[in-house]
């Protein structure tokens, strides 16, 4: 069966525009309604943005299969080096390229209050690895389903335990204060409880057969994806002062998550080859190496700091450039699987 990237997937850096456009012109005609949506808040956690948060985020967990965890000696090579580049690389060098662009190349173009929230937002970016668009950017380089099933799945148990001390740890590192108990508090909401309903309503499913679970899972896609966007609706609504006054700050955030994806997966992909491993196992490794799980991200960018924040905002441009660079990415593993596969001969 040829892979296939949905229709809402396929064109998200529209929709994020448009978003963009949607959110700044709500928040220029109707400030006090977005003020009345942002003084929603429990504990720092905003609801209307938790409910969309959730609603984001389960049908993506829902896909994660624990059990495939016994599949994991059958690819260590390739586990091993995705391990790496997600957890010992991907964030710290990101915390370096943050420091490096905006702390001094961007420095002087950049709102000096906000400094401090868009290093934090970069690194909130790339603390996490992605969960669910994984899946098709391996479909779309034929990776092997059972690594990249077993490798998500590995993933997500880690994240549920080193997010919260890698975030906490590259922030301290950068001067920025960690409010602890918003940082554990999103962690729960966010991964934890995600995680525990997604595998229970995943079980319940599967009881009732593998065609009820698939059904499933394709009808609630897109409710994820419509959160998502109604979430940079309200964001962007927030943000829009600010973006109107310095339009730039989209294309120089970029640039230090740019170079991250290109840098990660390619230090992913020679590692690979460097081990000898598969291509069908490289080519998603390279890809999980350097994707983001970006819904986690900005939910937690906004409980930290707040929809106002540039740590919000840095999420975001994530988000918009996400789906066409990984396209790139995938694109380029294709193009090079006979040199890749020439070492190996």
């Amino acid at each position: 069966m040829e892979a296939r990237i949905g229709f809402f997937e396929r064109y998200l850096t529209v929709w994020v525009a448009l978003c963009i456009v949607l959110g700044i012109a709500f928040g220029q005609a109707s400030p006090a309604l977005v003020q009345a949506v942002g003084r929603m808040e429990v504990a720092r956690v905003n609801l209307p943005v938790g409910i969309l948060i959730w609603v984001m985020i389960v049908p993506m967990l829902l896909k994660i299969d624990f059990g495939a965890l016994h599949q994991v000696r059958q690819h260590w090579k390739g586990i091993g080096v995705t391990l790496f580049i997600n957890w010992a690389v991907k964030p710290f060098s990101m915390a370096f390229l943050a420091w490096l662009f905006i702390r001094h190349v961007f420095a002087e173009q950049l709102p000096a209050d906000q400094l401090d929230s868009y290093v934090a937002g970069l690194i909130l970016l790339a603390a996490a690895p992605c969960t669910a668009m994984v899946f098709v950017w391996s479909q779309l380089t034929k990776g092997d389903p059972y690594f990249t099933l077993s490798q998500v799945a590995l993933n997500d148990g880690i994240m549920v335990v080193a997010f919260a001390p890698i975030v906490a740890l590259l922030l301290g590192l950068s001067s920025i204060v960690v409010p602890w108990d918003t940082l554990l508090v999103s962690v729960a909401l966010y991964i934890v409880i995600p995680v525990i309903l997604a595998q229970v309503w995943r079980r319940q499913l599967l009881q009732r057969g593998e065609a009820a679970f698939s059904a499933t899972v394709q009808k609630i896609g897109p409710f994820s994806i419509a959160a998502l966007l109604l979430t940079l609706v309200l964001l962007f609504a927030f943000q829009g002062k600010a973006i109107l006054e310095q339009p730039l700050v989209i294309a120089m955030l970029a640039v230090p998550i740019l170079i991250q994806v290109f840098f990660n997966s390619g230090a992913a992909y020679l590692l690979n080859r460097k081990l000898g491993v598969a291509h069908c196992v490289a080519g998603p490794s390279c890809l999980i190496g350097a994707s983001n799980f970006f819904e986690l991200a900005v939910a937690t960018a906004i409980s930290l700091f707040g929809f106002h924040s540039g740590a919000a905002l840095a999420t975001v441009v994530g988000v918009l450039i996400e789906v066409p660079v990984m396209l790139l990415v995938v694109r380029l593993v294709n193009g090079s699987k006979r040199w890749y596969e020439a070492s190996m001969a």
